[in-house]
């Protein structure tokens, strides 16, 4: 029998998605299920994209330009001139979906071996697609004790080595919530500078910040916008997930030759998602907004109701929709498995992705775990107090003995 690939093998499983099975086990079993684990917004999508579905006027569904549709890319181009982002027609190239950005963006500009410096813990598809391009990821450490703030610039270029090819930053970051600040945005666009390196800035959460500081991006930074690659996608800002848009973008004429023969090997991007995203576009402020306040207010419960949990913790993320918290287990592997497998409350469970598929650092983030807040905050409040009790009940409970003692003692 023929052997699969090495790189098949050792590319990893995705944190997201691979406890789905023994979810949907539990949901056969009749339980309700709170899916915690996954940035699959439950909002409306805007009215304007279905009204763009109803009313396509084509007799044939045909192929696109492998760049992608030129209304859509002129629709970009005002899209990305609010955020006063400096682009034109001919920088964006459109993708499926933001994760196809991203591994285009790595085949067309790393070489097999080449290095990419990626803070972590870090959204998980970053070091499939580096196995995809046979490059490696080299991740420096953030501590939830700070709020996953970007380490010391000096801590970055410790790691530079003549292999360096770029840095990856994901901006609001997932899987933390993290937002970085002019100063580390500068800080970071001195070493591109100083080393000659591409800067990857995954940008597609840039509609949900929190801080009200203006947004920082890339393409900001003065003086390295022929070594910015923009990743960015329609998926999350318009709750629009399955029509798989997104988009690269950058002023680097080579970079986009080169990638555009990748665009050109799978042909076109989805003619109907680009007929749905280009509508989307035009989606009113009053839509967005409400979109904001929904993901705010459901932050803040969140987080607020993680921390009353005792030896829980969580930062405030600002930005995303998503946050890493502390748990007082064992496991969290464990647990997450375990709370599908094996526990119920009051014909409920709870699915959250473990954080250690955040990280490549072996051992790090073995007691966190990823939660998205895109239910309604109702399901919220009843996945919190699943949570509550799942913790407890799960034999690896960490809190356990020091709960007894303290009893004891009172």
């Amino acid at each position: 029998m023929p052997t699969v690939s090495n790189r098949g093998e050792i590319m990893p499983a995705s944190p997201i998605r691979r406890l789905v099975p023994l979810a949907n086990k539990a949901a056969a079993r009749g339980l309700k299920v709170y899916r915690l684990n996954i940035g699959q917004p439950d909002l409306p999508t805007p009215p304007q994209a279905f009204e763009a579905l109803r009313n396509i006027d084509r007799k044939v569904l045909e192929y696109s330009p492998s760049e992608g549709l030129r209304s859509l890319r002129m629709k970009l181009c005002e899209y990305y001139h609010r955020f006063n982002i400096d682009v034109n027609i001919d920088d964006i190239i459109v993708t499926s979906g933001g994760s196809e950005a991203v591994l285009f963006a790595f085949m067309a500009c790393l070489d097999p071996g080449d290095e990419i410096i990626v803070p972590e813990p870090a959204y998980a598809n970053y070091m499939a697609f580096a196995i995809s391009a046979g490059a490696k990821i080299v991740t420096i450490p953030s501590s939830i004790d700070n709020g996953f703030a970007l380490p010391p610039v000096e801590e970055f270029e410790k790691l530079i080595t003549p292999r360096t090819k770029g840095i990856l930053i994901c901006n609001p970051n997932n899987p933390t919530g993290y937002l970085y600040s002019m100063k580390e945005m500068l800080q970071i666009r001195d070493l591109v500078m100083k080393y000659d390196l591409f800067l990857f800035s995954d940008e597609v959460y840039r509609e949900f910040c929190y801080t009200g500081a203006p947004y920082i991006s890339a393409f900001h930074l003065p003086d390295i916008e022929q070594q910015v690659v923009l990743i960015d996608s329609v998926s999350k800002r318009y709750n629009e997930c399955g029509i798989r848009i997104g988009a690269l973008i950058t002023k680097n004429e080579q970079l986009r030759r080169n990638v555009m023969k990748f665009c050109q090997a799978r042909l076109s991007p989805p003619l109907i998602g680009q007929i749905v995203a280009e509508a989307s576009i035009d989606a009113s402020p009053e839509y967005m907004l409400s979109t904001y306040t929904e993901y705010v207010e459901r932050r803040n419960f969140l987080i607020d109701g993680i921390n009353r949990i005792p030896g829980c913790y969580s930062p405030i993320p600002m930005g995303a929709f998503y946050t890493v918290a502390r748990l007082p287990v064992d496991d969290a592997d464990r647990f997450c498995e375990w709370c599908l497998n094996e526990f119920e409350y009051e014909g409920q469970t709870i699915f959250m992705a473990p954080a250690s598929g955040f990280y490549t650092t072996p051992g790090n983030g073995r007691d966190q775990v990823r939660m998205a807040y895109v239910l309604c905050k109702e399901d919220l409040a009843r996945a919190l107090d699943v949570l509550a009790h799942a913790l407890t009940a799960y034999p690896g409970y960490t809190l356990r003995d020091t709960l007894a003692q303290t009893a004891k003692n009172d």
